[in-house]
């Protein structure tokens, strides 16, 4: 049984460089409605990004980035990397970091890395509300496909957060006594993480990035430890401020 020494929060802002589309089921077949909306909170009307996106987002870059196959359905029969033992998913910079369900009972590893909901900020909230687009605190992309042979034109209005939008980012890294060098294995992961955040930088977040949507940026960076003993003695935790995504864990090491 592994036992948990700490949590790593890694905390601040992801910014909309260009339009942003995370999807939700079709609005129907209602005059005037898009036709792909974003998701929103179902309570605010809110638009917000899924912890599943960008962790999904997130796990994809680095399987590619390490090269590993995409040996597994996920769902909907989509492909993706996965180990088939807990032992095998120690050695895996991947499946340590994201987990992986195994083949067989037991076998599995549980991710180290948790991906909370990325909710607007008040201020960017403040914003929206105050632009009249149409529609509630987003935008229309009007767009157009041309038949090659008929020129017989296929328009669709896609619903975007605007660029400039900023929302709360919440990563957090288990710190687990596992493997041979738990030190080590943790160094590499906050390693890894920072990585793929880079990564994504010069990618793109959520549906039509070939088409220039989804560019994003992580700004504001801080990293804190927080021990098992300090729950429940501390209500403040020390944190440490990160200047660029490379100094995670550099700054994981003085906290």
């Amino acid at each position: 049984m592994t036992k948990l020494r700490a949590k790593v929060v890694v905390e601040g802002e992801l910014e909309v460089l260009t339009g942003l589309h995370v999807g939700s089921a079709a609005a129907g077949m209602q005059i005037g409605s898009v036709d792909a909306p974003v998701v929103r909170d179902p309570i605010t009307g809110r638009p917000y990004v899924p912890g599943s996106s960008l962790k999904g987002k997130l796990r994809s870059l680095l399987e590619t980035a390490e090269g590993k196959d995409y040996n597994r359905p996920g769902g909907g029969g989509i492909f993706r990397h996965e180990c088939d033992s807990r032992e095998e998913a120690l050695t895996c910079s991947v499946c340590r970091l994201f987990g992986s369900i195994g083949r067989g009972g037991g076998d599995n590893h549980p991710a180290r890395l948790t991906v909370s909901d990325l909710l607007l900020t008040e201020e960017s909230f403040a914003e929206l509300r105050a632009v009249d687009t149409g529609l509630m605190y987003t935008e229309w992309k009007f767009e157009n496909t041309l038949d090659r042979i008929t020129s017989a034109a296929m328009p669709r209005q896609i619903e975007r957060v605007p660029a400039g939008s900023v929302f709360e980012l919440r990563l957090i890294c288990d710190d687990r006594e596992e493997g041979d060098d738990p030190d080590g294995l943790l160094r590499e992961d906050l390693q890894n993480l920072a990585r793929v955040l880079q990564l994504l930088e010069d990618d793109a977040l959520g549906g039509h990035g070939s088409r220039g949507y989804g560019r994003v940026a992580f700004r504001n960076l801080k990293i804190s430890r927080r021990t098992v003993d300090q729950y429940g003695r501390s209500e403040r935790f020390p944190s440490r401020e990160v200047n660029s995504i490379p100094e995670l864990a550099a700054e994981y090491e003085r906290v």
